[in-house]
């Protein structure tokens, strides 16, 4: 697959995608998208939403992604891939469908979720566990603010990823387009959550892109 990101250009655009919710499984979490570019000009947005505990994040981000109608951005940047009480946002298949080269953050080390899963998700354990592996080993990776963030790459080797985050990265490990992505899922959040119970759909969240 041709990659989009050519490190050494001076602007590139990245989409960064965070979420957040409330621990009520079956209520739905806020999913927000920020598309900015290395000069940290902001020029698009786009909500969506998944189901807390469920197993349809990869579908929220999917549509997020569709909806969005972007051919100008060059990488995704998702912040997690166990996201909304354990819903695993299965990575190869989002790759798949953006087409493009994908970044996954997350900030600490882990010693595996197996048996998380088999407590926690009785019914499906073995279905989220089986995505989870499928995504594959993190690469941990020292950013130039001297934090150590751990990233799976797909579509570019980790070297590259390094050098797109530090293109991003202000202050600190979180990247600019995910922080944003976060301030402003959460600031959905508060204001749609009377109406994101079960039954809400990805209507419900909103949301367009400039």
């Amino acid at each position: 697959m041709p990659s989009r990101v050519r490190v050494g250009k001076k602007g590139i655009r990245a989409l960064g995608v965070a979420e957040s919710f409330r621990k009520r499984l079956g209520s739905r979490a806020v999913l927000a998208g920020v598309v900015m570019r290395s000069d940290m000009l902001v020029d698009g947005f786009v909500f969506g939403a998944c189901t807390v505990g469920g197993m349809d994040s990869t579908e929220g981000v999917i549509e997020m992604w569709r909806r969005l109608g972007r051919m100008d951005i060059n990488v995704v940047l998702l912040s997690g891939s166990v996201i909304s009480w354990f819903n695993v946002v299965d990575l190869n298949k989002l790759h798949q469908a953006i087409n493009i080269p994908l970044i996954c953050i997350s900030y600490r080390d882990s010693h595996g979720l197996d048996e998380v899963f088999r407590k926690r998700f009785p019914s499906d354990w073995e279905q989220r566990l089986s995505v989870h592996r499928s995504n594959g080993e993190r690469s941990d990776i020292v950013l130039r603010t001297g934090y150590k963030v751990y990233v799976r790459c797909f579509g570019l080797l980790p070297a590259d990823a390094k050098n797109v985050l530090d293109k991003f990265t202000v202050d600190g490990r979180y990247p600019e387009p995910v922080r944003l992505a976060k301030l402003l899922a959460r600031s959905a959040l508060n204001y749609l959550e009377p109406f994101l119970g079960p039954e809400a759909g990805f209507a419900d969240v909103g949301g367009e892109t400039t």
